[in-house]
């Protein structure tokens, strides 16, 4: 059997490279169960722990991706060989990156409101892209000026400032968010330990929030001996929270390793501006890109 926190420490970059499957989720828990199974007993803490909060109230008005934070050009890609350099995140810069003196950017949302944050700068942004410069397929960037694009976000959509490079070959840039997320406010309650994975396990990341928000899907890691992973959800006024587990576990010899799937978990109601918990971190379920380098925030 694996260990739960096993699982917590190996992280998000040992997996990006396996399975990507989609489940369904094991759908909403009533709240008035008894008794309560030990998962959702540990769900019910993290949602009476941030519902009311004070970190509640500071995500509610932070800035925190819930979507790709960079957006490809229209059509992309043209061939094979740029997929695969954008999948290794393989460039080569053939052009100026400008410089700003703009300090300050503003996200502002579709509900209403805004946020001004400290602007990333063009070499800082290009440099969250392109992470790679290696023989092989590349894409070519020659330039880049600042606009906006669209993005989900915890908070509903909105628009946000952005850095527009040109790519050799497109008539479209890509887009790349010019802002950091906001920090992540302290959590009220810590992760849980030593459970197996059977009955609890870490959320790797969110990979996307439906647009009508009546479900999310999250990849959840599992081992080479098991039936893959299930997600429980508890929703709350203030939050939903998400437990993960593994099924199906088997006795004896193993080849160890482990595998990522993605698990859609359908929602009573659409999510709106509630915190997506992760049961066994106690934290917000981190949006990440399963080919980048790690999620957007954490």
């Amino acid at each position: 059997m694996l260990v739960a926190l096993a699982l917590f420490t190996v992280g998000a970059g040992a997996v990006a490279g396996c399975g990507n499957e989609k489940a369904d989720g094991r759908g909403t828990q009533p709240r008035d169960a008894d008794p309560a199974p030990e998962p959702e007993a540990r769900a019910r803490q993290v949602a009476d722990a941030w519902d009311g909060s004070e970190a509640a109230e500071v995500w509610r008005k932070g800035y925190y991706p819930m979507g790709e934070v960079a957006q490809l050009p229209e059509n992309a890609f043209r061939n094979g060989a740029d997929k695969r350099a954008y999948s290794a995140r393989n460039f080569v810069l053939r052009g100026k990156l400008p410089s700003t003196a703009q300090k300050d950017g503003q996200v502002k949302w579709e509900s209403g409101g805004s946020l001004v944050l400290p602007l990333m700068g063009a070499r800082e942004a290009y440099e969250t892209v392109a992470r790679n410069s290696a023989d092989g397929p590349h894409l070519t960037v020659t330039g880049a000026e600042l606009g906006e694009m669209d993005l989900a976000t915890s908070r509903g959509p909105a628009t946000i400032p952005a850095w527009l490079f040109t790519l050799e070959g497109y008539d479209t840039p890509l887009k790349r968010v010019a802002l950091s997320p906001s920090q992540l406010p302290e959590p009220p309650i810590g992760p849980a330990r030593e459970v197996p994975t059977d009955e609890l396990a870490p959320l790797d990341r969110l990979v996307e929030a439906a647009g009508d928000g009546q479900s999310v899907t999250v990849a959840a890691t599992h081992g080479s001996c098991d039936d893959g992973p299930a997600v429980d959800v508890l929703e709350t006024g203030g939050s939903v929270v998400l437990s993960a587990s593994v099924v199906g576990t088997k006795d004896g010899p193993c080849a160890s390793g482990l595998r990522v799937k993605e698990v859609q978990v359908k929602l009573d109601r659409p999510i709106g501006d509630r915190v997506l918990l992760d049961a066994f971190t106690g934290r917000p379920v981190p949006y990440g890109d399963q080919n980048g380098p790690s999620p957007s925030w954490s």
